[in-house]
């Protein structure tokens, strides 16, 4: 990664380094540096000799074959995880302190009560709406270039003001919904969707129940975009972009009160904070 690259996501992000617990002869000098976020709903990654058998939690991790290793944390993280590395020749461990973070509440009038309490005649449909995302979702392609590539820097899909953030809860119409856990960003029905980083289509889908149109991005090993609510979408199921490419256009499409894109991620079945791997909103 470039220097440049590399003094940005210390700056936005925060050069996470915690603290090892050594067994002896361990051969892991430091044992492991990690960049991103150590935070609830945050992305970490770091790099360990090639081989090397990681877990964190007791889930093991993918290592890529120069060594890079990924992991994310959900909104509702513990406040710390156990890193366990094993070369073949020791073995190092690190507590991963993982700090908390405060969640905003919201309160979103006007949404069509049919939205909010799904009519019966509905519940088939979103059942198999959702089947479709989680295997989208589920597929973790095996492309290192994909990833390496992601990792070196997320851009905004859409420039625009950001009029929600991941970890609120929502109240609808006044009653408690899901927390949001995605960032909105409210610009005008046709504006451009551009990929916020190199990635493989995984769906396309121009009118599901609760996003409208949406389309997931596998950036590779677990790691993937949601774009949702839009009006057009103009890649298809199979299809590889780079970053920035255009893949649609913002809409209003789906449980939606006005134009906007939500823009969501997972590492694997953890829901991450876009907000922590983009840089600042340009101004529009």
């Amino acid at each position: 990664m470039a220097q440049q690259q590399r003094a940005r996501l210390a700056t936005v992000l925060g050069l996470v380094v915690a603290t090892a617990a050594y067994l002896p002869g361990c051969a892991l000098a430091d044992c492991l540096e990690l960049e991103g976020s150590l935070t609830q709903g945050g992305l970490i990654w770091g790099t360990v000799p090639s081989g090397s058998h990681v877990t964190l939690d007791g889930e093991t991790l993918d290592v890529l074959q120069e060594g890079t290793t990924v992991a994310g944390f959900g909104r509702d993280a513990a406040a710390t995880a156990e890193l366990v590395v094993d070369d073949g020749a020791a073995v190092c461990r690190q507590t991963l302190q993982i700090a908390p973070r405060e969640y905003a509440v919201q309160r979103v009038q006007g949404v069509p009560q049919k939205t909010v309490t799904p009519p019966p005649e509905q519940l088939e449909r979103i059942r198999r709406e959702r089947a479709l995302v989680n295997a989208a979702k589920a597929q973790r392609l095996q492309r290192p270039d994909l990833l390496q590539s992601a990792l070196a820097g997320f851009q905004w899909p859409t420039v625009g003001l950001i009029s929600g953030v991941y970890g609120s809860q929502r109240y609808y119409n006044g009653a408690a919904g899901n927390p949001h856990y995605g960032v909105d960003v409210a610009v005008p029905t046709g504006t451009a969707v551009r990929a916020p980083a190199a990635g493989f289509v995984t769906l396309a889908e121009p009118d599901l129940f609760y996003s409208g149109g949406t389309v997931i991005l596998d950036h590779g090993f677990g790691v993937s975009s949601a774009l949702l609510h839009m009006s057009k979408i103009t890649v298809e199921v199979g299809q590889e972009v780079n970053t920035g490419d255009v893949i649609g256009e913002v809409g209003a499409t789906g449980r939606a009160t006005g134009a906007h894109l939500d823009w969501r991620m997972n590492w694997r079945n953890h829901r991450i904070d876009p907000q922590l791997l983009a840089p600042p909103m340009p101004k529009p």
